[in-house]
């Protein structure tokens, strides 16, 4: 009985790890997607100003 408890909270605990990996990696897509379009808009203003 004991054992049956302990192993559903391990259970419950390693997918409560994954999960937060999952979430910090999501996280770290948003920031590069951002940083990604902030440097396309900069490449493009400079391309506009280079053009005047």
């Amino acid at each position: 009985m004991i054992a049956t408890q302990l192993s559903r909270i391990g259970i419950v605990l390693a997918a409560l790890l994954a999960l937060s990996a999952c979430g910090n990696t999501i996280r770290g897509m948003g920031q590069d997607t951002a940083n990604a379009v902030d440097a396309t808009q900069d490449a493009g203003n400079r391309v506009a100003g280079a053009a005047e």
